[in-house]
Formats: structure tokens, C-alpha cells, sequence
């Protein structure tokens, strides 16, 4: 019984009622493999069948030791044309104490990427974690917005003028907005604390001038949910007003349940109304729709609901593809995910296309075959 409704979803994703037929056709200078000994056979990777002239660049988030290893450094290269560092650009990572910049894991990343052809996103210029508590503080007490202000023009300043003309795109400002239905902007933000709305539109403002070429991006989680989602859009709105915003950020945290198609088509159109780009920056797909669920090891069943959703996620990718122009994964492959100790610790997580010995799983299969 089970196999005969996994069918009949396949259909309806693959086929029944789709706009499939709109996809521009892709000759087939490679075979699409549709199983792991086909997969070993031929050298083309994820990357290979969503070109990026059709469709959109398909990236990872990593850290610099995956540099070190020459299975993933293998494996980065097959499937992926854009990197995003998943720590070591963040504001604890690069200025920890003020004015003694770290910059050798992030150039480590950036100089990978440039001399394999692949693009760089920079996550994240400001954001509420990971950013070290003397940008708040003047002798012990709480600083003044002019001071705050003033080291974070700084910091994106000599962060961005390093990395000018080889970080094409920034999430500039990441999760300022609230979950809390009453409230805009998150109240557990000591940027908004301090400065209120005039640290955003700062950043945009500095992040613009230092580098009019880059492409700046608003990111944020639960960026379907219609509430929160229209927040995002009042945000990006009075960025774009100002020129200030490329792009939106949509996370893509997600999970083999949820969101429905509705409400991605709803938040994709929703933002693209404004003509800007459209990012899906750290996807995952969980095996767990709650956090009450219990920890599972990777069954079939499992499996299956996971291809099924990605499947459904990359079919709205592709017909949305004029205003996609990334997608990336948050992080390579099950052997390590910041999912396995988020919502609930040491629950783990199975999110990725590849399994913990860098295998393809059904999934991959079912978002090449197209």
C-alpha cells in the first residue's frame, strides 16, 4: 500500500497537473544516472544538470578543514559551483576582539573558490549571533548607538574592501525580524536594542558604497510563513526604496512535511514583486517535521518522504528559475550537520542529498532526473 501512494505522489510531483513542459530542454551530453553504480561511472555532478545559464548556481556551505580532505575537496568539486563559509565570515570568526581582524580560514575558502571557478556568497556581515559583545560596550557599560554604529561601518568596510571582486553577493544583514506576531524586529537584538531600524538600513547603506558592484541580500528562517513573510516584505521595500537590497535571502530550513507549495509560491512571488533576485541560501531537508520527534534511524520510508520533498522543492526551483539564480545547501553531506544538535541535541539528522559516507541518496536521484 505504501508503494502504490509513493506512486501516485511521484506522478503528481513529476508529472500529472505539472508546468514540467515549460523547462527549457537540456541535451543530454551526460547520462543521467539513476542509481549509485550509474552515479560512479560518470563525472558530472549536481552542478552539471542545473546550469547555471538556465537555471540557477548550485553552492554549499563549508568550513576551511573540509579544504584539508581530499575526499571533500573531490566531492566539492563534482557537484558544487559556489561556496558560502558557514562560520568563519561571521563577526566573531573575522574580528573577535576590536581591530585584530582573523582572516586566514575565510581567505582560505575564498582563494579555493576563485581558483576553481566557483563563486563566494559572504555570510553574514551583521547579524545578532555569533557577534562578540565589545561592539556593544564602552568601558563596561552599555555603548552609544553613534559608537555601535560606528564599528559596524568599520567592520563591513574592511571586510568588504578585502573581499571586493571575489564575493559577488552578501546576506548583509541576517534574521532581524521577529517570529513574535506583535512585534517587527526581534527584541532579543542588541543592534535593535541599541540602534533600532537604523542599524539595517546603516549596513545596507555601507555595504552599497564600499562595493556598488556586489549584490546585497536581506537572509532570514520561516521565510514562507505568511505573517513573517509579510514583515520581510515591508523590510525589503523600504531597501529597495533606497536601492539598497539585490536580493532576498529565503534560508530554506526545511523539512519532508512543510512548507506546502502554497506557501513557497506565495513568498516567492511576494518578494520578486519588488524585481529582485531570489536566494534559497542554507537548504536542508529534515527528516524530523517536529521537535518532538524521536530520534529514527534512516529507514526506508524515511527515504522515500525525503525524495519525495525534495523533488517538490526542486520543481519550484526550476519554475522559478528567472528569479533563482543560487541555491545552496547548508552544509555537504549527513556526516555533519548543525541539525543534529538544533532543535534537539544530539538527534540525528539525516538533511542532505548524500549520506555520512558522501553516497548519493534517492533524493539526488529524483532532483536530476527532470
Amino acid at each position: 500500500m505504501r508503494i502504490v501512494f509513493i506512486i501516485f505522489l511521484l506522478l503528481g510531483i513529476f508529472g500529472c497537473g505539472s508546468d514540467e513542459g515549460n523547462e527549457p530542454e537540456i541535451a543530454d551530453k551526460q547520462v543521467r544516472p539513476k542509481n549509485i553504480e550509474q552515479y560512479n561511472l560518470v563525472p558530472e555532478g549536481l552542478k552539471d544538470y542545473y546550469p547555471h545559464n538556465i537555471y540557477f548556481n548550485i553552492g554549499a556551505a563549508i568550513e576551511p578543514q573540509s579544504l584539508d580532505n581530499i575526499r571533500e575537496v573531490t566531492f566539492i568539486k563534482r557537484h558544487f559551483n559556489s561556496l558560502t563559509a558557514e562560520n568563519v565570515m561571521k563577526w566573531s570568526s573575522l574580528q573577535p576582539t576590536e581591530g585584530n581582524f582573523n582572516w586566514a580560514n575565510a581567505d582560505k575558502i575564498v582563494n579555493f573558490a576563485q581558483e576553481n571557478g566557483m563563486k563566494v556568497r559572504g555570510h553574514t556581515l551583521v547579524w545578532h549571533n555569533q557577534a562578540p559583545n565589545w561592539i556593544f560596550l564602552d568601558n563596561g557599560v552599555t555603548a552609544s548607538k553613534t559608537l555601535v554604529l560606528q564599528r559596524m561601518r568599520k567592520h563591513i568596510t574592511e571586510v568588504m574592501t578585502r573581499y571586493k571582486g571575489k564575493v559577488y553577493a552578501w546576506d548583509v544583514v541576517n534574521e532581524a525580524i521577529s517570529d513574535n506576531f506583535n512585534d517587527f524586529y526581534r527584541t532579543d537584538s542588541k543592534w535593535q536594542n541599541i540602534c533600532g531600524e537604523d542599524f539595517i538600513l546603516e549596513a545596507f547603506r555601507t555595504a552599497r558604497q564600499v562595493d556598488p558592484n556586489a549584490k546585497l541580500f536581506y537572509n532570514d528562517y520561516a521565510e514562507t510563513n505568511a505573517t513573517k513573510r509579510d514583515k520581510i516584505f515591508t523590510l525589503l521595500k523600504k531597501l529597495k526604496d533606497e536601492n539598497l537590497v539585490d536580493g532576498m535571502g529565503l534560508q530554506g530550513h526545511w523539512n519532508v512535511d512543510a512548507p506546502s507549495n502554497e506557501l513557497i509560491i506565495a513568498a516567492f512571488d511576494k518578494y520578486k514583486s519588488l524585481g529582485i533576485e531570489l536566494h534559497i541560501t542554507e537548504l536542508d531537508v529534515s527528516v524530523y517535521p517536529s521537535s518532538s520527534d524521536v530520534q529514527s534511524s534512516y529507514t526506508q520510508e524515511l527515504a522515500d518522504k525525503q525524495m519525495i520533498a525534495y523533488a517538490r522543492f526542486f520543481k519550484l526551483f526550476r519554475s522559478y528559475k528567472s528569479n533563482i539564480t543560487n541555491v545552496t545547501f547548508w552544509g555537504l553531506a549527513d556526516n555533519k550537520t548543525w541539525l543534529d544538535n538544533h532543535p534537539v541535541i544530539g538527534r540525528k539528522n539525516y538533511p542532505f542529498l548524500f549520506d555520512t559516507s558522501f553516497n548519493p541518496k534517492k533524493a539526488y536521484f529524483a532532483i536530476i532526473d527532470f
